[in-house]
């Protein structure tokens, strides 16, 4: 691929321009995305956009928002969340707010009623600010004024991701590139490779579905707990709690069999802190600290479905033996 700055008037950076066009109606058209579409770093730039930008009263987030949203509107107020972490909007929104709920949950796979939700939040006279990331390329988008997308969670780089908006009068401009509302030179091989990941197809996910409810019954079986099980979860995340293990313990073990897992958020497990989001649901500390998150992807078998159980229950029996 020739590469300019699509910036530049001479013709190289013409050629890169047409070029970036056309990825960005190609990404707008396998989202199923009629409006506009503005290209950042990724998912939380994306949402720093939004939250900062969008010409509207007071910020309303969930309980259970990713960590680039509660920091990016720390002093908004907080929407409380039921047991299985769906989002209570109850009389809580007003004319002129801005709502930010996640269409799915990175720390345990739960899906919201987006839908339903978008219409409340429009009923209200508000806006809607929706956290895709888990979501685009594998199930259909909301009807949101906003929309936070990355490339790389379904399977394009790093480093690449979008704001879609339903109408760039609703976000105050910055000056700079893309049609001045953010700066910096677009990122053209990233955008290119961003295209292509959507148009790949997501056929394996049907395959995922049924994996992750194979692992469900295995860990059940074993005594672990699912995460907000019997609510819609999608197929590509699991989160599960080993009693009397924590997560953090866990995650040696599991790292020492040659196994990849993380404790809540990937973003954030290195920090080990608690996770708000369980937090939210309800969950006691002790029991917040014992869950993993698990994810599915393309490559995902079920012979590695089984030797992850089994590692689990090795793990599970040692910490009964310790425990009694």
């Amino acid at each position: 691929m020739r590469w300019a700055n699509p910036s530049s008037p001479h013709s190289d950076g013409r050629a890169a321009r047409a070029a970036l066009e056309d990825a960005r109606r190609r990404i707008a058209a396998a989202l199923g995305w009629r409006h506009e579409v503005i290209f950042t770093s990724g998912a939380t730039e994306a949402i720093g956009v939004a939250l900062s930008r969008a010409k509207a009263g007071r910020r309303l987030v969930s309980a259970v928002e990713h960590d680039a949203v509660l920091r990016g509107a720390a002093n908004a107020e907080r929407l409380r969340v039921n047991r299985h972490g769906i989002v209570q909007l109850e009389d809580a929104v007003g004319a002129g707010d801005l709502v930010a709920v996640q269409q799915v949950n990175n720390e345990t796979g739960v899906i919201q009623p987006i839908d339903l939700i978008a219409y409340e939040v429009r009923q209200a006279g508000g806006l809607l600010l929706a956290d895709c990331a888990q979501a685009a390329g594998k199930m259909a988008l909301p009807g949101a004024d906003f929309i936070a997308v990355s490339a790389h969670k379904l399977g394009g780089p790093p480093g690449i991701g979008a704001l879609l908006v339903r109408d760039l009068a609703m976000l105050e401009p910055s000056g700079g590139q893309e049609r001045g509302y953010r700066g910096g030179t677009e990122n053209l091989p990233a955008v290119a490779g961003f295209a292509a990941a959507l148009e790949a197809g997501r056929d394996w996910l049907a395959e995922a579905a049924a994996l992750r409810e194979d692992l469900d019954a295995q860990l059940e079986a074993h005594g672990g707990e699912v995460i907000a099980d019997g609510v819609a979860r999608i197929a590509t995340i699991g989160a599960y709690r080993m009693p009397g293990m924590t997560a953090n313990a866990q995650l040696i073990q599991f790292d020492l069999a040659g196994i990849s897992v993380s404790a809540g958020s990937a973003c954030s497990s290195g920090s080990m802190k608690p996770s708000h989001v369980l937090a939210a649901m309800g969950m006691s500390p002790e029991a917040t600290s014992e869950v993993i998150r698990v994810s599915f992807g393309p490559d995902t078998s079920k012979r590695d479905i089984d030797r992850f159980a089994e590692e689990w229950l090795r793990i599970a029996e040692r910490a009964r033996a310790r425990a009694a």
